[in-house]
Formats: C-alpha cells, structure tokens, sequence
C-alpha cells in the first residue's frame, strides 16, 4: 500500500519531535516536506530527512503532493493555515488548540465541508493511559454513580515564549484547556450546561493567565471541576467521585476506593462520614499520559485511507472551543455562562 505523503508545518519543539518523529518512524507516512520560517530549523529537517524544506506554506502547497500536512505552529496562525490547506485539497491535522475561538473553529469546519477533506484535531490527552484506564472503571460501575470529576494540573515553573502574549494566542486556558477539560468532560459524560472560571496571572511574564480554575455543570446534575494551578506540590491529578466510591490518580498510580456508606439505626442517630471497611486496589498506568502519538498517528493513517472514522470529530473539538470561551467569558464578566 502506498504510503501517505506528508509535510509538517511548524518544525519547533513538538513539531520536530513529537510530530516528525511518529511520521519518521510510522510505516503508514512519508515525510515529504517540512515547513518553518526559521532557516536553522529548516536545515535541521534537511539534515535529519533529505526532504523539500520550505519558508512559505502556500509555495509548499502549490508545489507539494501531500495526503497530509500536520500544523504545529503558533496557535494565532492554526485557522488560517488549516484553511489554507483544506481549500489546497490537503487534509489537515491541526495541534492543540487548534484555533482560537468558536469563530474560527466554525470557518475551520466550513472549509473542511466545502473541500470534503479531512479536518483532524489532536487531542492526545484522549489517548492518554490514565484517561483510558479510567473510562474503563467508570465503565464497570465500580463506584457506582459519578457525580464528581475533578482535573488538576499544576506546576511550579515559568516560561518567556510566546506562549506568554495574547497576540498569539498564549495562556495556559488554550494550552493546557485541551489537555485537562477534554478529558474531564468526557469521562463525565453528556453535555455542559453552565460554566464558571477564574484566570489569573501570578508567576509568568507577558499579559496571559498561568492559572485557570472552572466548574462545569453537567446535564445529569453531575460537576466537573478543572484546574491548572502554581504549587510547588500539587493535588491528585484525578479525583472522581461516584456514590459507592472514589478513584484517586497521583501520576501513574491509580487507587480505587470502595465502600458502602454507613446509615443511621434511626432517624435520630448520625452514622459517621466514613464507610465501614472500604476496599481499596491499587493499580499503575503505562507513561504515556498525555498519549502515544504513534498510536494516534496509526489513527490518523487509519482515517485518510477510509478504514475507519477518526476518534476526535471537528465536532467534539468544537464543543472543546465553546468551554474554553465560556471559561474566560465567565472570567471576564464575572458570572455564570449558560450553554445551550
């Protein structure tokens, strides 16, 4: 079978490891083109594939055969760049976040439709082995029914890239947003229907929060609860609450918490707030918590030759994007957002 013919938009940090080398190594890809404005890192690509290296994506996109272009580049530029390719008749797959605003992700979709091209999002964290291993225990029933998933992420650390400055599209709402309340939500299940955030800037240079805080009401009555937080020690990454029980997930290990609750002999009495002789089982997920993008880009290669469907549709991606505008909408007016 042939293989898919490939190019990578954006030849930085997760370009030129994370994307170019599931491509490099990946039966189903070639390699065929790599595109950056910086000149070193298109000597780089030169050095490390022998492949066309190019300063201007439309010149790539004129002179290019592509299955494929994946785009890692500035989150500011990822709408008009997967346009761009989809009205070249090029499938695109397009980084977190893979645009800015509801907006885009709307004229994204529109350009995907009109061309019949494939618009991929990537949201690994989907594919992430603690989020896998928890769908499955929510699955079982084992904690019976949940009414509480809570996603945090924190981190001590600062940075000075671009990620910092607004015009670009910086803040850890769109970075780590896709990451954290993707999956939070997912694992709940069903839809959001009101928002409430908090952002803040504490320790980063530039104008963007470096915190982001959310409840998230589901339809079912259920709530989820997401943070990215500055601590030097933080919280579990995962605490998910359901009537019989609670997983807690702190890195790789994972501890299922089961018990009955305790009820009162009578109405007068008070039974405690702990559960008589809880089980608890612990278990470790494999390191790839933020996914393989091996395995995803099998998916990729998978969907383009019509196998079967992507995991990730422009539809779930688009009700990614209306949470994160709900969250600083939310910030911003300092009230709670009601989603239809």
């Amino acid at each position: 079978m042939r293989r898919l013919r490939a190019a990578i938009l954006g030849y930085g940090r997760s370009g030129g490891s994370m994307h170019a080398g599931a491509i490099e190594q990946s039966e189903d890809f070639e390699l065929v083109a790599v595109c950056d404005v910086d000149p070193d890192r298109r000597r780089q690509a030169t050095e490390r594939f022998g492949c066309s290296v190019y300063d201007d994506y439309g010149e790539m996109l004129q002179a290019e055969s592509l299955d494929l272009v994946s785009i890692v580049t500035r989150s500011d530029q990822h709408c008009e760049m997967a346009c761009a390719c989809l009205e070249a008749g090029v499938n695109a797959l397009v980084t977190k976040p893979w645009c800015l605003n509801e907006g885009e992700a709307r004229r994204m979709i529109g350009a995907a439709e009109k061309s019949q091209k494939s618009l991929l999002p990537w949201l690994p964290a989907r594919w992430g082995t603690d989020f896998v291993r928890l769908r499955e225990l929510v699955a079982s029933g084992i904690i019976g029914k949940v009414f509480c998933v809570r996603r945090s992420v924190f981190g001590f650390g600062t940075r000075s890239d671009w990620q910092t400055q607004s015009k670009y599209g910086g803040g850890y709402l769109l970075n780590w947003g896709p990451h954290i309340v993707d999956t939070a939500v997912v694992l709940a299940g069903g839809k959001v229907r009101s928002v409430y955030g908090w952002m803040k800037q504490v320790n980063d240079p530039g104008d963007v929060e470096d915190v982001f805080f959310a409840v998230l009401g589901m339809e079912d009555g259920a709530f989820v609860h997401v943070e990215r937080g500055v601590a030097i020690r933080g919280l579990p990454e995962w605490y998910v609450q359901g009537d019989r029980g609670t997983i807690i997930v702190e890195g790789r290990d994972v501890s299922v918490h089961v018990g009955q609750p305790p009820r009162p002999a009578g109405p007068a009495d008070y039974a405690g707030t702990s559960s008589s002789g809880p089980t608890v089982t612990r278990q470790s997920v494999g390191p790839a918590v933020y996914g393989d993008e091996h395995q995803i880009y099998r998916e990729v290669a998978l969907a383009l030759r019509g196998d079967r469907p992507f995991p990730v549709t422009p539809a779930d991606a688009l009700e990614l994007t209306r949470l994160l505008d709900a969250i600083r909408l939310s910030d911003r007016e300092r009230r709670v957002v009601t989603l239809q």
